[in-house]
């Protein structure tokens, strides 16, 4: 709701992104509360070692001032021998600097760690949520912007925590201590400290809103433009086919600018921001050095203060600097954090029940019961529908384009609800069981089969992860695939390529039926299984699909009419309810049944395709 409302008002309302980036990590952060304690004790010891660094050299200044014969206030205790004193306050200003040098190594391990291990921790919250989402939100999102937040701002998130983020809270802390020291040592020139930070803190409270809103376009922009890239090379097959490497290039190209236009102007903001800062401590530096000389030569001041309130101002300055330097980062994080907090703020539309009924020797009933819905446009896709397949009936399903035949099986699969209605399998409410227990009583294999970069083997097992090896080889010799699986150059450990495109497409469809068959389901969905496929490799596929489906029930989506004479039942949905139902042959024999009609245009189509082959 809260994305919905943002989106509709064109712009961000409720917490600002920094807000909303924090409120993301910390829940992981009580996790590593004895890294993140030991960091800032680490940071405390910086701090200290900060305080007392300057000392040594204001020892050392004004024993050497006394040296030369110079009047100097006899408060500050100086006497003895001058090289004794030198040489003593240089070991202590080694040992000071050393002891500074470990803290900060701890503190920056420490923060480093925490970071890694705060945004590994976040990245699979993020990946998991992103496998939540229906299948609405997938269909409507660019895969290429989703990969863009969960790797790229991820990324950018961690490095901020280990560079910035962390050690930003050592930074004001030393701010505070120094203020309150310099207060003590000279209060007129402490004066100069805190002007300079307030208005460091009133510039940077007007520029770091611009640089934030830079950089969210920035980020906006290279989601779109990965989004660009993947789709472009999905399709590249299409594109190099038709000659549309210029057309793509320009878009592209086109993206990669707007993209570019927007950094620029983020960095151009961060770095005035900058040097700003920068002028700023110039002149905080000025007129410590004026006002301190003149109190110097009155006798207020020794040499050694004027250059220990110097290095103190020094010290002071440095988190404003790394404020500013560390500004654009924090808000390019910022942005970045955003775009993760919106993917986060994403409705999870299907989610297991509370108290999930457990699903027990599921046979394979299958009961749509007065199953209403709307289609993505919000018009009416399904009015009352019924249907019911009794347990290893094979029904094939029919209609126009947009009937809703695939979303008729998501409803199987509960990968979308229905807007009233219930599924039932073998009298179980499918909204009333987990996502994961219905699913594991039914295999899909779909128009265009997923198979993915690792073994065959693993291929197969995927349809079940506890399946041995015997037993995957076994659904493959049924599904038909053991003999060119075995051909392969390392057979069943042979890795594919990404989408198994190294194989043709009967044999991704073979190896896909093996999946399912290892799976041992009882339902079957099969969503248009032999589209695409020449007629030898579509008899293979055919045989194997018979072996699969024995016994199971199935839906069968298809337009292939030999698979439809072969199925035990046929229906022809349309306008939202089912207008034919009946045997194969029976609706095939009687010419005014829309099924038959289906099936002339079928055959006109095959003669002509033939007739163009030849």
């Amino acid at each position: 709701m809260a994305l919905a409302l943002r989106k509709r008002s064109g712009k961000a309302e409720g917490p600002g992104p920094t807000r909303r980036t924090l409120a993301l990590i910390r829940p992981h952060l009580g996790e590593h509360r004895a890294l993140i304690l030991v960091g800032m004790l680490a940071l405390l010891g910086d701090v200290v070692f900060r305080i007392l660094e300057p000392w040594p050299v204001k020892i050392a200044v004004d024993a050497v001032t006394v040296a030369l014969g110079a009047q100097v206030s006899a408060a500050t205790g100086l006497s003895g021998d001058v090289t004794r004193t030198l040489v003593t306050w240089a070991l202590i200003l080694a040992g000071i600097v050393a002891g500074r040098a470990v803290c900060n190594y701890i503190s920056t391990i420490a923060f480093a760690k925490t970071g890694v291990k705060v945004v590994t921790r976040l990245r699979a919250r993020v990946f998991d949520h992103i496998q939540s989402l229906s299948l609405r939100y997938h269909t409507q999102a660019s895969v290429g912007d989703t990969s863009q937040r969960l790797v790229g701002d991820m990324g950018r998130l961690q490095e901020v925590a280990v560079t910035a983020g962390l050690p930003l809270i050592g930074n004001l802390l030393t701010v505070v201590v120094l203020f309150a020291v310099v207060m003590v040592l000279n209060p007129t020139l402490s004066v100069v400290v805190l002007a300079t930070g307030a208005v460091y803190l009133v510039i940077s409270k007007i520029a770091t809103p611009k640089i934030t809103r830079a950089s969210r376009k920035t980020r906006k922009g290279e989601g779109a433009l990965v989004g660009d890239a993947a789709e472009a090379l999905g399709a590249v097959r299409v594109v190099q086919a038709y000659g549309l490497e210029d057309t793509v290039a320009a878009g592209f190209a086109a993206g990669n600018q707007k993209a570019l236009k927007a950094g620029i102007k983020a960095r151009k903001l961060a770095a005035g921001l900058e040097r700003f800062t920068d002028v700023l401590v110039g002149l905080s530096t000025a007129v410590v050095l004026g006002f301190g000389g003149l109190q110097v030569m009155q006798g207020a001041m020794t040499p050694g203060d004027m250059v220990l309130f110097l290095m103190y101002l020094k010290t002071a300055m440095k988190p404003l600097r790394d404020m500013a330097k560390y500004t654009g980062r924090i808000a390019r994080a910022a942005a970045s954090g955003e775009r993760i907090a919106d993917l986060m703020d994403e409705e999870i539309e299907i989610q297991d029940p509370e108290h999930p009924v457990p699903m027990k020797q599921v046979a394979g009933d299958v009961v749509f019961d007065r199953i209403c819905a709307k289609d993505g446009h919000g018009r009416p896709l399904f009015t009352g529908l019924d249907l019911m397949i009794p347990a290893g009936q094979r029904v094939g399903l029919l209609g126009p384009s947009g009937a809703g035949k695939s979303t008729l099986a998501g409803y199987l699969l509960r990968l979308a609800d229905t807007g009233s209605g219930a599924v039932l399998v073998d009298g179980y409410d499918t909204r009333k069981v987990t996502r994961a227990d219905l699913r594991s009583h039914v295999s899909i294999l779909l128009q265009e089969s997923v198979l993915f970069a690792t073994t065959v083997r693993e291929n197969i097992r995927y349809g079940r992860l506890d399946a041995t090896d015997e037993q995957v080889e076994a659904a493959a010799v049924r599904a038909g695939a053991d003999e060119f699986i075995r051909a392969l150059p390392q057979g069943y450990d042979t890795m594919l390529g990404a989408r198994g495109d190294t194989l043709s497409g009967g044999q991704r469809q073979r190896i896909a039926i093996a999946r399912a068959l290892v799976r041992r389901a009882p339902i079957v969905i099969l969503d248009e299984p032999t589209t695409g496929l020449d007629p030898a490799s579509r008899a293979l596929v055919e045989d194997s699909l018979w072996t699969l489906t024995q016994g199971r029930t199935t839906l069968a989506i298809t337009h292939d009419l030999s698979m439809i004479r072969e199925l035990d039942r046929v229906l022809w949905l349309e306008d939202g309810r089912i207008v034919e139902d009946g045997a194969p042959a029976e609706l095939l024999s009687r010419p005014d049944t829309r099924v038959a009609q289906w099936a002339a245009q079928q055959r006109v189509a095959a003669a002509e395709h033939q007739e163009e082959s030849a």
